[in-house]
Formats: structure tokens, C-alpha cells, sequence
């Protein structure tokens, strides 16, 4: 009865109007005197933050920060995927026929979180990787490879929440909500980088100016409040780290593990 009660208001206020109320007060005057309570409540690192806390102007503009230059070291390897996202990996594992199996109790499959694409057909036995971006996280995301972006796709939605009840309890959260697709060529296939929203996320938004050429580590969006990343790798290119992804908390610019020509 409990979980229903919490499914039906959840439902009931994943309405995108609702989220964008709260951007509007994340953006405004109003909540600076927040930044300061936010950050102490999620135990936020504010030392790394671009600049000192008094100089953010809203709230939302924290929430947004860049790190001070050099706090995160990208794996050098020339043939490493490295994490876009400081995250907790919730989802790691093959994609087996198009499906994704057991994320949080939930299947999901490659056609429904790439929008019905016809590119669904380069992952139908690729490999999957679901990061997850609490408060307390940085939220930036940067390029997981070095490559050229040869396709972005918007896809409307709602936005449930993607924290560990929203994954369990609501139903394919991954594939109903707003996402942003960015498909990558590189030197050993292709890419799909899938932000997904969440509750209170106003929006996900590309960083300016859109470049189609991109260095591995340079930012490519940020979200406005806590989401999820979900990297696809095409088939046959990708091989995770040997001591596993699932369960990991990493950083940005950690390595996943290697891409490999088919």
C-alpha cells in the first residue's frame, strides 16, 4: 500500500510544468541564501568549486559549477572510456537480443531508450553502463571518448525521479523520461551518450558553443539538478575494467575499460 501511495504522488508530480516551477526558483535571486544549506546538507566538496561560495549568484548557478582546473585527471589511454560523470554505477553489463536486463528489478530495451533510431540496430548486443548523479555530485558531463558527434536527438518526456526508488518502483524510468542522445564516432565504433532527466531537472542542457569534434574529457552538458548517464558502446568494441563496473562510485575521467575495433 506504502509503495503505491508513493507511486501514484510520484506520478502525479513528474509533470514537466512542476520541474520547470522548480527551475525558475533554482534560477532566481531568491535561492541564494540557499547555497550555502544546500551544500552543507549534501556534504558537497565546495573547495573544488570554480569559485568561492559566495560568488554564485543563484542557486541553480552552483548546482551548475565547473571544478577548479586539474582536481579531476583523465585516463590517458588511448584506447580508454573513461566515465563522463562523477557517479555510482547502478547498471553495468551486455546487451543481450536489444535488452537490457535487471537494472534496479527492470528490463529495458535498446529501441525504446533510443527513441525507436535506426542506429538501435549498431547496440543489439553492445554493452551498457547506467551512472548515477545524487545532489552531492558534480554535473558536468564530459565526452567519454575522443570522436565526432554525428547525431543529437531530444526526446520529450517526463521526469520521474532516477534515484534507487524511482528505479525499482516506477515503471522503465530510463526510457520514459526527457533524454538528450549524443551519438560519437571514433576510432573504434560508435558511442550513444544518453542524459536522462529526473525530477526537479528543468532541463539538461549542451554546453555553448555545440562543437562536432571533441577531445576526450571536454565538456559536453550539464544537468540542472541530480540524473543519469547511460552509455551504450556498439557491438563488439567495448571491454569493461577486470575488477568490474557495477556497484562503483567514479570519477570523472576514471577508466570503464578499453575500446577495440570489431
Amino acid at each position: 500500500m506504502t509503495k503505491w501511495l508513493l507511486r501514484s504522488m510520484t506520478e502525479l508530480s513528474s509533470r514537466k510544468w512542476i520541474s520547470s516551477i522548480t527551475g525558475k526558483i533554482a534560477q532566481s535571486a531568491a535561492s541564494r541564501p540557499f547555497i550555502s544549506r544546500f551544500a552543507a546538507a549534501y556534504n558537497i566538496k565546495i573547495a573544488e568549486a570554480e569559485k568561492p561560495l559566495s560568488e554564485y549568484k543563484t542557486l541553480n548557478e552552483f548546482f551548475t559549477r565547473r571544478l577548479k582546473p586539474g582536481l579531476r585527471e583523465i585516463h590517458a589511454g588511448e584506447d580508454a572510456l573513461v566515465s563522463p560523470v562523477d557517479a555510482l554505477i547502478t547498471g553495468a553489463g551486455p546487451i543481450s537480443s536489444g535488452s537490457i536486463v535487471n537494472v534496479k528489478g527492470q528490463d529495458y530495451t535498446i529501441d525504446e531508450l533510443l527513441n525507436r533510431s535506426p542506429r538501435t540496430a549498431n547496440y543489439m548486443h553492445g554493452y551498457y553502463i547506467v551512472l548515477y548523479l545524487s545532489p552531492t555530485d558534480y554535473h558536468r558531463i564530459h565526452t567519454p571518448v575522443s570522436g565526432r558527434i554525428v547525431e543529437r536527438e531530444h526526446v520529450a518526456g517526463r521526469v520521474y525521479p532516477v534515484n534507487d526508488f524511482g528505479l525499482r518502483h516506477m515503471r522503465r524510468v530510463l526510457s520514459r523520461n526527457e533524454r538528450l542522445i549524443t551519438y560519437m564516432k571514433h576510432h573504434a565504433g560508435e558511442t550513444a551518450v544518453i542524459k536522462v532527466g529526473a525530477m526537479n531537472v528543468s532541463s539538461i542542457r549542451y554546453v555553448q558553443p555545440l562543437k562536432d569534434e571533441l577531445s576526450k574529457g571536454e565538456e559536453l552538458a550539464y544537468f540542472e539538478f541530480g540524473s543519469t548517464v547511460v552509455l551504450l558502446l556498439e557491438d563488439g568494441t567495448f571491454t569493461p575494467r577486470d575488477n568490474g563496473l557495477l556497484g562503483m562510485n567514479v570519477r570523472m575521467g576514471d577508466r570503464l575499460g578499453s575500446l577495440h575495433s570489431r
